[in-house]
């Protein structure tokens, strides 16, 4: 599994939890900060230091270098901005059957309002889109928290 956004760990702890005993979560985090509040996390949590691997850096510049098709779940919760590009680098991530998820896509019910709406808004609605009309992708819109959007790769 990827994660792109690793915070201070919490979500990792839980993809972690999901995945096989011999699963490996590559976690990216512009903050190296993050990176080590998380590891202690992971560490506190039980976790043996082979089950994650920390990479820090801007997420479109290591994405790049991440194996073709080698995952099975790319888990986005980092800047929304990026969010269209996550999801293409996501897309040659990801193997046949493979998971990509986008977290807060709601942004607070402002992707389902009316009026002027920020840049952010604006991207994540061109990505509701783009996974909607996708030919490569089955998507779940969840009303899970602010939002989370899924899709299995075909």
């Amino acid at each position: 599994m990827v994660e792109i956004g690793t915070g201070t760990g919490v979500s990792g702890i839980h993809l972690l939890q999901g995945m096989r005993p011999d699963g490996v979560l590559t976690t990216v985090d512009i903050e190296p900060e993050r990176l080590q509040f998380a590891r202690q996390a992971f560490r506190t949590a039980g976790f043996a230091a082979n089950r994650a691997r920390f990479i820090p850096g801007h997420a479109l510049d290591v994405l790049p270098r991440l194996t073709d098709g080698g995952y099975d779940l790319v888990f986005c919760d980092a800047d929304r901005l990026e969010y269209l590009a996550y999801l293409a680098e996501s897309l040659r991530l990801l193997r046949p059957g493979g998971l990509v998820c986008f977290a807060g896509v709601f942004a607070g019910g402002r992707t389902v309002g009316s009026g002027p709406q920020p840049t952010e808004v604006l991207k994540l609605r061109e990505l509701l889109r783009a996974v909607r009309e996708s030919e490569e992708l089955m998507p779940a819109l969840l009303p899970a928290g602010d939002g989370l959007l899924c899709a299995a790769r075909r």
